[in-house]
């Protein structure tokens, strides 16, 4: 195909075919095809808009990406160009992803996330005076933006204070029974220096600085989500300000609930020591918390610190293929 359309000047035929592999995604097609003719990133659908404002539409973020190796001029053209309707591309940003789309995608405050991703990404391609343009409806970008994704934001915010109050519980037992812990520490004290029986067993040791770490791990982590919880949730929060809390409270509170069975594991053992047929298959079961927590919890906040500090979906150093 890709040596035929060479040789011909007709583009009809193509088109369609074009504007359905964006739809599906089809990156290799579409990238082939726009190599062997260059010029078909003019061509438009039957609403007027190209490929490239097509796959925004469609938020295929890889065939998207082909746009940076076209010149600034280019790419400032058809980040200009408006549709049958006066939407520029930046408009298209404004109307909500595909359902199919943001399926994919945990949570809907990532999901807010990734869509004022795709405004940021698309605004960096236009001029400056395209940002207050307006299409039929009187309607500037912003303004579409903002309300297509009212729901969406009130989504978000309903799954953040869902998720930072659940999590607040968790971090304030734990500053409770850690602090209390800190006191009561295992064997008690001497009763003529009131200094702690064992304080110079490495065990010891090692139950008072995993309390210590667990406490101030879980202070932390509470702070964090009362500070999600008393956010003003606006749209732009959730680009950077709210993931990052909730990354914070998250790993803290990981932190502390893995320091808080250590702290239990090591006074454990300091008090049964002789026993160990007890000791190791509590010390197991210790372990199995912290497992829940990783296996539940963990794909969460990796795929939120990806999305928030990653490289980001979009590549302005694709390649060409041979």
């Amino acid at each position: 195909m890709c040596e035929l359309i060479k040789h011909s000047r007709s583009k009809d035929y193509v088109r369609k075919a074009i504007f359905r592999a964006i739809e599906k995604g089809m990156f290799e097609f579409t990238d082939s095809v726009l190599q062997a003719r260059p010029d078909l990133v003019w061509i438009q659908n039957q609403m007027g808009r190209d490929p490239f404002q097509f796959a925004i539409e469609c938020r295929q973020e890889k065939i998207y990406s082909l746009i940076y190796r076209l010149n600034k001029r280019k790419r400032t053209l058809i980040g200009t160009f408006g549709d049958n309707y006066g939407n520029c591309s930046l408009h298209m940003t404004g109307m909500l992803s595909p359902l199919a789309k943001l399926d994919n995608i945990s949570g809907a405050a990532l999901q807010m996330q990734r869509e004022l991703q795709w405004f940021k990404e698309v605004e960096t391609i236009v001029l400056p005076r395209t940002k207050d343009s307006t299409n039929n409806d009187g309607m500037t970008p912003r303004k579409l933006f903002t309300k297509n994704h009212k729901e969406l934001v009130k989504e978000g915010e309903r799954w953040m204070k869902g998720t930072a109050s659940s999590c607040t519980v968790v971090g304030a037992l734990i500053i409770t029974i850690m602090f209390a812990a800190a006191f009561t520490i295992p064997g008690g004290n001497n009763g003529e220096t009131g200094f702690p029986i064992f304080l110079h067993k490495k065990l010891f040791m090692a139950f008072i600085v995993s309390d210590a770490i667990s406490l101030f791990s879980s202070t932390t982590s509470v702070l964090m989500f009362l500070g999600i919880l008393t956010s003003r949730y606006a749209e732009d929060d959730f680009l950077k300000s709210l993931p990052t809390k909730m990354i914070i409270g998250l790993s803290t509170l990981f932190f502390s609930i893995a320091a808080m069975m250590v702290a239990f594991s090591s006074a454990l053992f300091i008090m049964v020591h002789e026993q160990s047929w007890i000791v190791i298959p509590m010390i197991f079961l210790a372990s199995i918390p912290i497992t829940l927590f990783i296996w539940m919890q963990f794909p969460l906040l990796v795929e939120m610190y990806i999305s928030t500090y990653g490289g980001g979906i979009f590549d302005r150093k694709v390649k060409s293929r041979a």
